[in-house]
């Protein structure tokens, strides 16, 4: 693959253009020669999309004010001196990059992580050319949800609903290779003959976890698991279980 293409996006922070780098990455070998799509921008994504009533966590007023000074693609560094520090307070002598503080979307680059609250300051997703975060339905299309996916709770919890999945295409691919490594794992004979044996002619095992992740599963010092918002229907959590399933593949 003939380097960069669109595919690879802008040049790394710290070099000063293709050749540094090409000679800084070292030698690494190549495999098949596959032909990649260039990225999506954001404006593929939700450029024109017309909204009746949308779910925002949107910016205070006092945001909103540097935000309007910031120009399409830009953040913070776009603001003059005093106001950075105004804005910022002990932050603007932070180190690091800062890049998500006052940001203003391009369309036509990739959308950055999708988060679970577009409004903070510090990680702003605000909207290119409206003085506003992205909405709910915006965030979801980023995150590639089907356009009728449906989310519930406050605006908070579906935000969170958003911000802490992955793009469908990312577990997608994640499966594949997770999938192939399988397939590659029980590609000797003796375990071919083993699944022969029991009448299924290929199969995966998949091993099921139950898992706990979030505070507001814990009451009293026990801990409990629904799949409803309120607490009715609640069970004590226990131990996983293991389940195990074969699936004959097509």
């Amino acid at each position: 693959v003939n380097w960069p293409l669109p595919t690879h996006g802008p040049l790394p922070v710290g070099w000063k253009d293709e050749q540094e780098v090409l000679v800084d990455s070292g030698h690494k070998e190549t495999g098949d020669v596959k032909k990649l799509k260039p990225y999506r921008t954001l404006g593929d994504v939700i450029k024109g999309l017309d909204e009746e009533k949308p779910t925002i966590l949107d910016f205070s007023e006092r945001k909103k004010k540097y935000l309007d000074m910031v120009p399409e693609g830009g953040n913070w560094r776009a603001l003059p001196e005093e106001i950075q520090k105004e804005s910022m307070g002990k932050a603007w002598e932070a180190k690091g990059g800062r890049s998500g503080w006052w940001r203003r979307l391009s369309y036509d680059l990739p959308a950055p992580t999708i988060l679970n609250q577009p409004n903070h300051a510090s990680s702003a997703l605000c909207h290119p050319d409206e003085v506003r975060a992205l909405t709910l339905k915006e965030c979801a299309l980023i995150q590639e949800f089907p356009d009728d996916w449906e989310f519930y709770g406050t605006p908070y919890d579906q935000y969170s609903q958003v911000g802490n999945a992955v793009p469908i295409t990312l577990g997608r691919v994640a499966g594949e290779v997770i999938s192939s490594s399988l397939d590659k794992a029980v590609s000797n004979e003796q375990e071919e003959d083993q699944i022969e044996s029991k009448g299924v002619p290929d199969c995966r095992i998949v091993y099921l976890h139950a898992h706990v992740r979030r505070r507001q599963w814990y009451k009293d010092g026990e801990t409990y698991v629904t799949d409803k918002e309120s607490d009715e229907g609640a069970q004590k959590y226990k131990r996983p279980k293991k389940y195990v399933e074969e699936r004959v593949l097509d």
